[in-house]
């Protein structure tokens, strides 16, 4: 549907009398459209059309506030935005101009805080009182969600998590993380295979972070590394970038770090299309941390 018959609809659709059946179809359509940006090979062709789909997405929820699937969208949209074409770049960016970098990073912050913000909208819708519960025992509140709700609470706890990572100067976000783990948590116990092992992947870079568990982190991660690999069938670059950003440069494994990496560089595009555009962006990512080897190495 062109960009300008939607709005065309969304304007015509306000004093008509099957308003509200009408809103919920092209919401619908709308939150179930991502598959054709995940299936592209152009990133800068979806970085510059996200941010329309992102707001018309928002035009739509200022009309149809209690849209579950137009919520999760904009949860999911607004947290892959901000990952893949505000954070990266802040990062590469800081060692020739830190204060664009950091600009990049405040906007960073601002499009995840509003990818969370969006999640716990969606949350609300069965729990009124979700942000206030999760203040307090964040299990027992995440616990009435069931199979049906794990890519809502991946995706809540990815735009979370990703928010305190570029907030690291501040106490009060990092003492969000047990919520963050509470999210993920759940989210893997309800469906561990969701999006090929999206989960998995996230809990690769997570383990480290998590207090009081039972034994190496490092352990720990390499688990989930391995789960995550048999869930994507080898289609999925991101498990081998988490694990050599997360593990392998911790432990200061220099080969292990380019053999993953040159391994996230082999997946192939097409064998997994509708994972293109998230391999794209893995990809670019593993070829800046190759550069950055004799930075990240001490020998």
């Amino acid at each position: 549907m062109k960009p300008i018959l939607v709005l065309a609809m969304v304007a015509a659709l306000s004093g008509c009398s099957i308003r509200h059946y009408a809103l919920d179809k092209l919401s619908d359509a709308i939150a179930g459209g991502g598959s054709a940006f995940a299936a592209d090979d152009d990133p800068e062709l979806v970085r510059a059309a996200a941010p329309f789909s992102l707001k018309l997405s928002e035009s739509l929820l200022a009309e149809n506030p209690r849209h579950a699937g137009l919520l999760l969208a904009a949860t999911r949209g607004f947290t892959q935005y901000a990952y893949a074409f505000v954070q990266q770049e802040a990062e590469e960016l800081e060692e020739q101009d830190l204060a664009k970098a950091a600009a990049l990073q405040e906007r960073a912050r601002r499009l995840y805080r509003r990818a969370r913000d969006y999640g716990l909208r969606a949350m609300a819708l069965q729990r009124p009182d979700i942000a206030r519960e999760l203040q307090g025992d964040a299990r027992q509140a995440v616990a009435q969600f069931g199979r049906g709700d794990a890519g809502l609470l991946y995706w809540t706890a990815a735009a979370w998590g990703a928010l305190i990572g570029v907030s690291k100067d501040s106490p009060e976000s990092i003492a969000q993380l047990p919520v963050v783990e509470a999210l993920i948590d759940r989210a893997l116990e309800l469906d561990e295979s969701y999006d090929h092992g999206a989960i998995h992947t996230f809990l690769i870079g997570y383990e480290a972070l998590r207090q009081g568990a039972v034994g190496d982190a490092a352990t720990r991660a390499r688990a989930h590394f391995t789960r995550a690999l048999e869930l994507s069938r080898g289609g999925d670059a991101a498990p081998y970038v988490a694990f050599a950003e997360a593990v392998s440069v911790p432990e200061q494994r220099r080969q292990e770090f380019n053999d993953l990496l040159r391994q996230a560089l082999g997946v192939a595009l097409d064998r997994r299309p509708e994972n293109r555009m998230a391999n794209l962006v893995s990809q670019r990512r593993a070829r800046w941390l190759l550069a950055r080897t004799e930075r990240l190495f001490s020998e």
